[in-house]
């Protein structure tokens, strides 16, 4: 569990292997005179391999972690947490909004449109809600009737007799047909406003009159073809032929003359056919959830792309972060090729199995040079990086499963960053040969139980094998005090964190209650069975986390001591991946890094259970989907916060996680690891040092790093 611990229980031809290395690896200033292109490298470490290189394709630290440096995205967040220009240089958020004039009222379109024009000069100057609303309002148009056809794919409804001896439904697989759906809409009021509003509707009643929207009847307008499905005419108003409609939209304008790795130009082509790539269901990508509620992206001209939602979404913005990629290089076209070179049908193959995900190129500072699996993958600096090229002319991620060897070799010099164990965070952070770096993570470490499996179905088992563990003993022996208890699904941070929730007690005997009252009973031999079966699971977390170990090592003779057979499992990291994205588990140690967005769709909604999405415990809970829906559409922080806090409790009663706790971490980089200063003429005019960012991120500029032979002077701040 602890340092000492783990050296004495290795096998003595490792530790052999582990001392030789430590004291065959030349020091820092070594390896600075025998090579001085190691100044010229910035050497990192995982624990874990890539899973692959396409940031629309992956979900683990590693792979994204390779990708920031070899793709860029149209944003992202500066020192201080605010949005930042990166492929966009700049960019407009606005609204079109629509409502349906409703003929029950009786007012022609062209009053409608009158009676707002009007009340907007009337209340001008006013300091009221609805002057607001109406200063919001840049212009009002009116949109003629027209009729629109549309055809999607349904399940035939079953037939309520059968035949004698015909096989019931559950055993057919049910018949899909296209349903026919004619749209006769009436004419519609079309508001383009200056900033969203989210109550635009709310506020317009008090000028049309209370009613108006609600009591549109669409159906009346909507015919069904096969008459099977005509008594579903509600469903499909609701759908094609909503009273109102909010289409926020935000219009990027490119930088131009940026440069992917094989020189050819990036442009607003590249962004469309990145959310199409992302949406094209064969990919299988993690990303749909972040980009489902996009009705279209159009390219305006090359440089200038338009992102029209079809409904409220306030984390649309911040999913724009995502890599851009390389349109020519991953078009259809260019996949049939790739497919017939490789002998496999078209229609079995995809982006997912493209050679690109292990060659990938971008527009980012390194382009991609070699990957040796479970070994290295190497990045050379893009000298034509549209901010200028990188410092360091390498980028070097090593794969150290072990991190007594990560240690090792950070002390040697041949790794030039290291995460401190939590047991020797205080101890390192006061070395003198290192400048260090800490704070607490935003994302947490749970237990995961998969409630596919019927052991986990119920709340109060998932309940007693929190209550069975003692989690503060987690954080003081095997974290060492460096963490904090985390009770929900928000980084502890943010304000969407409900702080009332209190932590779930140590309480075995509770715990045990609890299981008897799901029908568990102890046998004469101490084990917890039902039904004549044990209560047994095995317990997976991935090799070469020490931590995951540790906790899943905890967990196991708390539980034993409960009655429960637990087995632990200790698995390579891609392997482990495998077992994640398959579902093939029954619990897990894993953690989240979250961002700042409360946006939980991906990990929470009973949407994503599927293969290759993140929701891998299928927790399912409609409650909790419904707040995940309105939270997505909540503009008013306030309020969403109050929304977050709603599904934190609930997320917490359910426990389809054991949420454990928060670390605090610790990096640690030699002293000689500056930033460069340069004047507008690229000339090296100075250092400074590395400076955290808001919440603590020490790699934000990581680019303009350097490595010196010696310590600076330091130029002012």
């Amino acid at each position: 569990m602890w340092t000492k611990r783990i050296l004495i229980l290795l096998p003595i031809a490792v530790c052999g292997f582990l001392l030789q290395s430590y004291f065959w690896v030349p020091t820092y200033k070594e390896q600075a005179r025998a090579t001085p292109e190691r100044l010229n490298q910035y050497i990192t470490a995982s624990i874990g391999d890539a899973e692959i290189l396409n940031p629309i394709l992956n979900s683990d630290t590693a792979s994204s972690g390779i990708c920031d440096q070899v793709f860029e995205g149209l944003i992202d967040r500066d020192r201080d947490l605010s949005w930042r220009a990166r492929l966009a240089k700049r960019w407009e958020i606005f609204e079109w909004a629509y409502f349906v004039v409703n003929p029950a009222d009786g007012r022609a379109p062209e009053q409608i449109a009158e009676l707002i024009r009007s009340k907007k000069a009337k209340h001008n100057g006013e300091d009221t809600a609805l002057a607001k609303c109406l200063r919001n309002i840049t212009r009002v148009e009116i949109q003629p009737a027209e009729t629109l056809v549309r055809g999607i794919e349904e399940d035939l409804p079953s037939e309520k007799s059968k035949s004698v001896g015909e096989a019931p439904d559950e055993e057919k697989e049910p018949e899909r047909v296209e349903v026919r759906i004619t749209v006769r809409r009436p004419p519609r009021i079309k508001l383009t406003l200056r900033d969203v509003d989210q109550d635009l509707f709310v506020t317009l009643r008090q000028v049309l009159r209370e009613g108006y929207f609600s009591t549109f009847d669409g159906a009346e307008y909507v015919d069904v073809r096969p008459a099977a499905f005509a008594s579903q005419k509600e469903k499909y108003a609701r759908r094609f032929l909503p009273p109102t409609e909010h289409n926020p939209i935000i219009l990027f304008h490119l930088r131009r003359g940026v440069k992917f790795h094989d020189g050819h130009e990036f442009d607003a082509g590249d962004v469309k056919f990145t959310y199409e790539s992302i949406m094209n269901i064969d990919n299988l990508s993690p990303r749909v959830p972040d980009y489902e509620p996009v009705k279209f992206v159009e390219v305006v001209d090359k440089y200038t792309v338009r992102v029209v939602y079809k409904r409220l979404y306030s984390p649309g913005f911040s999913t724009w972060q995502m890599g851009i990629l390389p349109e020519p290089l991953l078009n259809e076209e260019q996949l049939r090729k790739e497919a017939k070179e490789k002998r496999i049908e078209f229609d079995k193959f995809n982006m997912r199995k493209s050679s690109f995900n292990r060659h990938p190129l971008g527009c980012g500072p390194y382009r991609f040079d070699e990957w040796q699996s479970d070994e290295y993958i190497k990045l050379t600096r893009f000298n034509e990086y549209w901010e200028g090229a990188t410092e360091y002319e390498k980028y070097i991620f090593r794969i150290i499963p072990d991190t007594v060897t990560q240690e090792m070799e950070f002390y040697a010099g041949a790794i030039d960053g290291y995460g401190a164990q939590p047991n020797q965070a205080e101890r390192l952070k006061k070395d003198p040969r290192f400048q260090s770096f800490s704070g607490l993570g935003l994302g947490y470490v749970y237990i995961g139980y998969n409630m596919r499996n019927e052991l986990f179905k119920d709340r109060r088992v998932r309940r007693a094998l929190t209550m069975a563990i003692n989690i503060d003993d987690i954080i003081e022996y095997v974290r060492y005090g460096q963490a904090e208890r985390i009770t929900g699904p928000f980084p502890k941070q943010t304000d969407f964190y409900d702080h009332g929730v209190e932590p779930i007690p140590f309480n075995p005997r509770g715990a045990l209650k609890l299981l008897q009252q799901a029908g568990w009973k102890l046998n004469p031999n101490g084990v917890l069975e039902k039904g004549g079966k044990k209560f047994r699971f095995t317990l997976i977390t991935n090799n070469g986390n020490r931590v995951r170990k540790d906790v899943s090592e905890v967990a196991q003779h708390f539980w034993k001591k409960l009655g429960i057979d637990v087995d632990i499992e200790l698995i390579e990291w891609t392997v482990f991946l495998k077992h994640i994205d398959t579902g093939d588990f029954d619990a897990c140690v894993l953690g989240w890094s979250m961002g700042l967005e409360p946006d939980l769709y991906q990990i929470w909604h009973s949407s994503q259970c599927h293969p290759h999405q993140l929701n891998f415990v299928a927790f399912k809970n409609q409650k909790a989907d419904d707040l995940i829906i309105r939270i997505r559409r909540e503009y008013d922080k306030q309020k969403q916060a109050e929304l977050c806090h709603e599904l934190h409790r609930i997320i917490a009663r359910e426990q389809p996680y054991t949420f454990l706790f928060v670390g605090r971490w610790t990096a640690l980089l030699d002293k000689r690891i500056v930033v460069a200063r340069r004047d507008p003429s690229g000339h090296i005019v100075g250092y400074r040092k590395i400076r955290p960012t808001k919440l603590g991120s020490y790699t934000f500029n990581l680019d303009r790093w350097v490595k010196l032979p010696q310590m600076p002077e330091f130029l002012p701040e």
